[in-house]
């Protein structure tokens, strides 16, 4: 049975929780991509900030 089948069982017919894939769970887990997204945000909140002083 695969990973993502684990949380669909037959008897429980309301458990609708999705299970993230392997590439979704890599980004989740890579330092180096979380150190990028930290930097684009930081951006972000910088331009924010500047244009309302």
């Amino acid at each position: 049975m695969k990973v993502e089948e684990v949380n669909f069982g037959k008897n429980d017919k309301f458990n609708l929780t999705m299970i993230p894939g392997k590439f979704a769970r890599f980004l989740r887990t890579c330092v180096l991509w979380q150190f990028i997204r930290f930097i684009v945000i930081n951006i972000k909140m910088i331009i924010v900030v500047a244009k309302s002083h």
